[in-house]
């Protein structure tokens, strides 16, 4: 009988043990839950900051293009052809803008 009183000892002190492993990790696992959504809104924020800096990167870029003096007359149609080119590429980003907001 003590055999089986041993392991049932065994059993519970066991049992016991996994039960305190277990809170222990869901702890760890709600830690790191709460850095892992932290990470997430400061990655979005730095995507919403990085998308900026490149729309105001194009148009610095439209702004020096049109400052640049006109030297010939390929040098104008080429940055003509760039002016545009970037008007086509800001009106596609509005119309997605749109599409987005339906």
């Amino acid at each position: 009988m003590s055999t089986v009183s041993a392991q049932l000892d065994n059993v519970v002190e066991k049992t016991a043990k996994l039960i305190e492993l277990c809170l222990s990790l869901q702890e760890e696992n709600d830690m790191l839950k709460l850095e892992n959504q932290s990470i997430k809104v400061a990655f979005e924020a730095s995507k919403d900051k990085n998308k900026d800096l490149e729309e105001k990167l194009k148009a610095l870029t439209v702004a020096r293009s049109l400052e640049g003096a006109p030297v010939e007359k390929e040098a104008i149609n080429e940055k003509t052809l760039d002016i545009k080119q970037k008007i086509n590429d800001f009106v596609r980003e509005i119309d997605k803008c749109i599409e987005l907001l339906k």
